[in-house]
């Protein structure tokens, strides 16, 4: 998994798990581009200077801001090899809720993040990818797209519409050497998680997978990184889930 030289733009990476994905990308030799919203400009800067990284704050949602954003990676580095597509609304869903109790407002700004933000970041590097003569594109979905957990029906079908939106793009960009992938994490136990859930749902969620311990954010570096490399280069529109041994594909 050669990443030396190649650039990587990382999108939600200013905590959690994006911040993990700075840190191992750059470790591996790679030139990364990370972003987050501008509320979260002063964890990125820290970021950036700790990984060896370049920040930019912006809205996964906003078109000018990916354009700033992918201007940006080509003036530092010269070309835009992969894109994670990691920004999403998770933390801020709040107490889990049947869909009967989700609002309009709750819906549309799970999914206007979630999947038109994930969209519009692919749409946004290709040009960059297709100059460079190819590039890899990897989406993050969720085990609960194959699990239908309760309480998140906007998240499950956000990223249910991540994984049918990767094959798709997978279809129409491998004629330019793009591959597109997704990573379906199981439950990870983070700050973000432990803000949903209690202890004991986390317990027994680590107790129901085939290794039988809580998932870590650097539990899914090796499949990210695999997707983002040479090494994945025959690999495209496939969702790889990454759970400890929960959902089997």
């Amino acid at each position: 998994m050669n990443l030396d030289g190649k650039t990587v733009v990382v999108t939600g990476a200013a905590g959690g798990i994006g911040e993990c994905y700075v840190h191992a990308f750059a470790a591996a030799g790679a030139n990364v581009v990370a972003t987050d919203v501008p509320a979260a400009a002063e964890a990125g800067a820290e970021l950036a200077q700790e990984a060896g990284a370049v920040f930019v704050a912006g809205d996964v949602t906003s078109d000018d801001d990916w354009a700033a954003l992918v201007a940006r990676a080509q003036d530092e580095f010269g070309r835009v090899d992969a894109l994670v597509n990691n920004a999403a609304v998770y933390q801020g869903l709040g107490a889990k809720r049947p869909l009967t109790e989700l609002s309009t407002d709750d819906w549309d700004t799970v999914l206007r993040v979630n999947v038109r933000g994930t969209w519009q970041g692919i749409k946004a590097v290709v040009p960059a990818m297709r100059a460079a003569g190819g590039g890899r594109i990897v989406n993050i979905s969720s085990s609960t797209a194959r699990m239908g957990v309760p309480g998140f029906a906007h998240y499950v079908a956000s990223k249910a519409a991540v994984e049918g939106l990767t094959r798709s793009a997978a279809r129409e960009l491998g004629p330019d050497g793009i591959t597109v992938n997704a990573v379906a994490p199981g439950l990870v136990s983070d700050e973000a998680t432990r803000a949903l859930n209690s202890d004991a749902y986390i317990a027994s969620a680590a107790g129901g997978r085939a290794l039988a311990r809580e998932m870590v954010p650097d539990d899914l570096v090796g499949a990210v990184k695999f997707l983002a490399s040479n090494s994945g280069g025959f690999l495209t529109g496939q969702t790889v889930v990454v759970d400890g041994g929960v959902v089997f594909t």
